[in-house]
């Protein structure tokens, strides 16, 4: 009896958002070793203005026009790339004074901000207010705070409440919703909250909900999404002012690891279409939102670090960087991976050879935990060709240590 054949291991989806030609990963049109040499160093991350365009002007094919779409620039605030995204969306989400002042300074139009976080300072506060934002309560603490700002500045402090909803987003990498959470207030206690920020005096303008992140199963953001629809009417019967606006969150995913596939937009455009008719009439006056970061910027970014030695140890052999978990902790599972899986790795300049034998690409740091690829199936390589890291434009730079063990920093170019 023949045996059956061994299933191939699962594969990571096709990268092929960026071309190749001769051989060589082109970001921004450029040749890599062409854009290495522009960037005058390595290791840096390239962000590609085109294929930011592209994801931006996808989502609103597939979306009802009416829905706006919000950067949150925690997925990445290299302050070019926020400027550049400030002129494709409705909107920019921030989560600190500091994503203000950048997004600010990068043109973002102060209506169109809003400030999310569980742990605002007095003085965040107050610069909200003065910027004329609108601020996601998160806390019954926040509201003399706010109030009282108002009143020394002579503007409204304008508010939503950030809603810890009874339901979580199902298979989601990070949950923001449901249960116990730092995150907002807790549904049963919004009411109560709606009636201190009447007393207090404050411009109620709506609801925030934000079950979840990184989901690739359209049929579960279509169900936070209507679960949170269906809590924010029950929740606006409480509300000193009409409601308007409503943000969904995001939760939209790309594909990391092997055997996951991009998301499927047409699911979730139809039935934000029944939420935007229904809410025309239940919420006349409200506009909704989605806030999305990775889904905008991850897959237009690239990590590129260079090969400075090649050993091999008891027959396994290990690519040395120059770059490593300090510069991209994502990457080497160090940033919530509960079991490490490999992002997609190539070597950008030699696209066109053959996978070889698996290695391990690991960088320069002093300790275990700085492994970029591990035994992955890479073509026969060279000291000083250039290793990419796909899947790179969210959570790199500036959710990395990069104080770590003293190494130099990362650069960033927007291309």
């Amino acid at each position: 009896m023949t045996a059956p054949a061994a299933k191939a291991p699962p594969a990571h989806a096709a990268m092929d958002q960026f071309p190749v030609r001769a051989g060589e990963l082109l970001v921004g049109g450029i040749p890599l070793t062409r854009l290495a040499a522009r960037v005058g160093r390595t290791p840096f991350y390239a962000y590609d203005r085109r294929l930011l365009e592209q994801r931006v002007a996808q989502l609103r094919s597939a979306l009802p026009p009416s829905v706006k779409l919000h950067y949150a620039m925690k997925a990445n605030p290299m302050p070019a790339l926020v400027g550049h995204m400030a002129r494709l969306v409705d909107g920019i989400d921030v989560a600190s004074a500091g994503e203000l002042q950048v997004a600010l300074n990068a043109g973002a139009a102060a209506q169109e901000v809003s400030f999310a976080g569980p742990g605002k300072r007095d003085e965040e506060l107050r610069q909200a207010v003065a910027a004329g934002i609108l601020v996601n309560v998160e806390s019954f603490r926040e509201l003399p705070l706010l109030a009282r700002a108002a009143d020394a500045l002579g503007v409204p402090a304008r508010v939503a409440v950030r809603v810890n909803p009874d339901f979580e987003l199902k298979s989601s990498g990070m949950k923001m919703g449901g249960g116990p959470k730092p995150f907002g207030v807790d549904a049963e206690q919004v009411p109560a909250l709606l009636r201190a920020i009447a007393d207090a005096g404050l411009a109620f303008e709506g609801f925030h909900l934000f079950a979840g992140s990184q989901n690739l199963k359209a049929e579960a953001i279509v169900e936070a999404q209507q679960k949170s629809f269906a809590l924010a009417l029950r929740l606006a019967e409480h509300a000193p002012a009409p409601v308007r606006t409503l943000n969904l969150g995001g939760g939209f995913g790309i594909p990391y690891f092997p055997g996951e596939q991009r998301l499927d937009l047409a699911p979730i455009g139809e039935a934000l279409g029944a939420i935007v008719a229904e809410a025309a009439t239940a919420l006349p006056d409200a506009r909704i939102v989605l806030e999305l970061g990775r889904y905008l910027v991850g897959e237009a970014g690239v990590y590129v670090c260079r090969i400075t030695d090649i050993k091999v140890s008891r027959g396994h052999t290990y690519l040395v960087t120059d770059g490593g978990l300090h510069h991209h902790l994502s990457a080497s599972g160090n940033f919530g991976q509960v079991l490490r899986k490999n992002y997609p790795v190539a070597i950008g300049n030699r696209m066109a050879a053959p996978g070889g034998e698996a290695v391990s690409v690991v960088g320069p740091l002093c300790t275990p935990l700085d492994l970029i690829a591990d035994r992955m199936a890479l073509p026969a390589a060279e000291v000083g060709d250039l290793v990419v890291v796909f899947q790179s434009g969210a959570y790199g730079a500036s959710a990395s240590p990069q104080g770590f063990l003293g190494h130099p920093g990362v650069a960033e170019i927007l291309i």
